[in-house]
């Protein structure tokens, strides 16, 4: 599975490809997810914006007995341009255990550099029964707090609000606990209005050519809609526990035996 946008540069994804295969041959692991995160696949690029190629691997299946196991990332050089690094698939399911909502983000983003629809599919099915709403809540709430701490520019506030439109989704949909990954669609599948969108879609328009936003102050509409999200989010801190850990844990066991059996 490839889908790789036409305004991609042609010389970074051939990059990123590149790098891809030599982790694989170098490393010995299996690499059936590669994706891009980031602004260009949470619907916001700039000019400017880096590549951030995120990535799923599996090391050989007795690599996983032994006492000493390796680490669980594996990071490239970092630079302007180029943020590539990738998650084992144990740490993988390990977080979205615990509900960590970044798992089921890289699933379905739009931009895929290579990917195994089987695996993928296995994946997000297991993610999808696991996952816990007041968990993901958390996450997100937990994100936007990081993000307060820190100056929000005019560019650090797309990160806010594509984090108050996912708590929208999940208010607007009780029955799952994935939101999409990119803010269009966050916006286009919750019940907010459409000047709501529209002040996004300007908002969009602006970062898309512009190499610097700087500091200037969002439209108040969109920061009354951030402010308001997150305090009508605060219950997701109290919600109780829709799995047992256990039942969790043995799922968890399961899938990740079964893909481990997959490569032998």
């Amino acid at each position: 599975m490839r889908a790789i946008p036409d305004e991609l540069d042609p010389a970074v994804v051939a990059e990123i490809d590149g790098r891809l295969a030599r982790l694989q041959t170098d490393l010995g692991v299996t690499i059936p997810w590669a994706i891009e995160s980031g602004s260009r696949a949470w619907g916001f690029p700039s000019p400017d914006s880096d590549y951030d190629c995120r990535f799923l691997y599996l090391r050989r299946p007795d690599d996983y007995l032994s006492l000493w196991p390796g680490r669980d990332v594996i990071e490239t050089p970092l630079d302007k341009v180029f943020d590539v690094n990738g998650w084992d698939l144990a740490k993988t399911v390990r977080l979205a255990v615990n509900g960590n909502a970044t798992v089921g983000e890289w699933l379905r983003s739009p931009i895929v550099y290579s990917g195994d629809e089987g695996f993928r599919d296995r994946l997000l099915a297991f993610v999808a029964s696991v996952a816990d709403r007041g968990r993901i809540g958390r996450h997100y709430l937990h994100v936007a707090a990081r993000q307060y701490e820190r100056e929000i520019t005019l560019k650090r506030f797309f990160y806010v609000l594509r984090t108050a439109a996912s708590l929208r989704w999940l208010l607007d949909h009780p029955e799952s606990a994935m939101p999409p990954m990119d803010l269009p669609t966050l916006l286009a599948e919750s019940t907010v209005s459409d000047a709501l969108r529209q002040a996004t879609a300007d908002l969009i328009a602006v970062k898309a050519r512009t190499r610097e936003l700087g500091s200037g102050t969002p439209p108040e509409l969109l920061v009354r809609f951030v402010a308001d999200e997150l305090e009508r989010a605060r219950p997701f801190d109290d919600l109780p526990p829709e799995n047992t850990s256990g039942d969790a844990r043995e799922r968890a066991d399961a899938y990740f035996i079964g893909e481990l059996d997959r490569l032998r």
